[in-house]
């Protein structure tokens, strides 16, 4: 399997809230993971982030993504996945009760890969400006 098949299967199941359990099969077991966010400040393993996402979908149960960008670099052994995450705050659960708001909030994954599976991915996405959205800052 090629490392854009391998990135575009674990950010359809990370994506969809499929959990670790799921995401694991396409990464290694100590995969590391970054994001200069506030709202993830303390997760370093892609599996507390798979984690994370999987989580996010109890507060926000429509939440869906439109992928609007999919790259690999192949010499570098990095795939690079740009979407926009759409979702309401309906659900219980998130710092305070169901606001109704929506957000629509722009993200990249990159995906550096060691023999075919991810070993580390850092998320570039602003969550000030999602959180703001939802009425949760």
């Amino acid at each position: 399997m090629s490392i854009t098949d391998t990135a575009k299967n674990f950010f359809e199941a990370c994506e969809t809230g499929k959990g670790w359990e799921v995401c694991k099969a396409w990464c290694h077991d100590t995969a590391s993971f970054a994001c200069q966010s506030g709202a993830l400040s303390e997760t370093t393993t892609l599996e507390g982030y798979t984690d994370w996402m999987r989580g996010l979908l109890t507060p926000i149960p429509d939440g869906d993504y439109d992928l609007r960008g999919f790259a690999a670099d192949e010499a570098r052994n990095v795939v690079l996945a740009y979407g926009v995450f759409h979702g309401t705050h309906t659900g219980d659960g998130g710092p305070v009760s169901p606001t109704g708001k929506s957000l629509a909030a722009d993200y990249v994954y990159s995906m550096e890969f060691d023999g075919g599976k991810i070993r580390h991915m850092t998320k570039i996405w602003n969550d000030g400006h999602s959180l703001a959205q939802l009425g949760w800052a």
